[in-house]
Formats: structure tokens, sequence, C-alpha cells
């Protein structure tokens, strides 16, 4: 066999290796796209519920539900407030939430749209959550404007959860609280 015949076909194999990765990897990225449309219950400033299932607003970060904020030296339920301002918003109109993948907990990552309003872009714009990807112009804009929890000092949302999570952890089994924060800094647990 001559040289250029093996070149000419190691460069086929190789194309055809490549040919076919490309495509496992165009099958393994091709999840379909989930839509709920109708009425939805509003859990917390980036989660709702419908039919049993839960859906997370993608890209944003909202207080807490039980999360307090403190603005003017006085305490004020952010978190509530957050709530409020996504069960306004989603029941303006008739809500489609889109998606495709899940976070750990299992509930359908979504991008939740009200005619042309883009309802997780419309929280940040309100100030009554964080971007966490996406979002960056938004937030920036609540910042300036000071708008909902960037008109007072907080806490991040993240930040809030985790200790909150330490600090149920510190109730039970000490070991248990050392196994759930070891987790998390290392990276088995986020968010």
């Amino acid at each position: 066999m001559t040289r250029s015949s093996r070149l000419f076909r190691d460069g086929v194999t190789t194309f055809a290796l490549l040919a076919v990765l490309g495509l496992l990897a165009l099958k393994m990225n091709n999840r379909p796209e989930l839509i709920q449309t109708g009425r939805f219950f509003v859990v917390d400033g980036d989660t709702l519920s419908s039919n049993g299932e839960r859906f997370r607003l993608l890209g944003i970060d909202a207080p807490e539900y039980h999360q307090q904020c403190r603005r003017n030296g006085v305490d004020w339920a952010c978190g509530e407030e957050a709530r409020r301002t996504l069960n306004t918003l989603i029941n303006a109109g008739a809500p489609e939430c889109r998606g495709r993948d899940r976070d750990r907990y299992g509930r359908l990552l979504v991008t939740c749209m009200a005619g042309k309003l883009d309802i997780n872009g419309a929280m940040v714009r309100s100030g009554m959550a964080l971007s966490y990807g996406g979002y960056a112009a938004d937030e920036q804009a609540a910042r300036q404007a000071k708008a909902g929890v960037w008109g007072s000092d907080f806490e991040r949302p993240k930040d809030y959860r985790r200790e909150e999570h330490v600090a149920q952890s510190d109730r039970g089994n000490p070991v248990t609280g050392l196994i759930d924060y070891l987790q998390q800094l290392v990276g088995w647990r986020t968010q």
C-alpha cells in the first residue's frame, strides 16, 4: 500500500469517526422541549407548580419565601414580596413556560412568557430576583434604579439557603451536619 493511499484511508476513517461522534452528540442534545400552559400556582419568587409538577424559572434566583431584607433600618419580607411579584406577572396574561432540562430536584427549568413579556426577565428588572445567567443587563438596570432588593441590604438567596441548611443541620445530628457541609463544600450539593 502506498503512502498516499494510507493517508487517504486514515483521513476517511478519521472523518467517519468524527461524523459518528457528531451524530451521537446531536442525538444526546436533542431532548424535546416541554411546554406548559394554563394556570400556575406560585410557590415562591422563582418556582411554579401546575398539575403536581414543579417548575424553576431559568436564569434567575429570587429571595426565599421566608427571607427578610432590610430597608432604611427596617426589616421587610422580600421573599414574600418576590412571590407576590411573580404571582402578579404569571396571572397578568396567559403564560406559557418552556424548558428542556431539569435541576437536581427534578424541576423543569423554564422560561415563561406572557405574550411578549419574558416573566423571568421581568422578575430581575423589578429587582425581585437576581440574574443567574442570562439576565445581566436586566439586573444592572434594577441595580441602578435601586429596585426591589437592590434598594435594601440583603443576603443573596444562595447564601441564605446555605446558612439555613447549616442552621437546620446544627439542630440535628452534628455528624450529619458535618457530612452535609463537606458535601456542599466539595460541590456534591449546590444551590
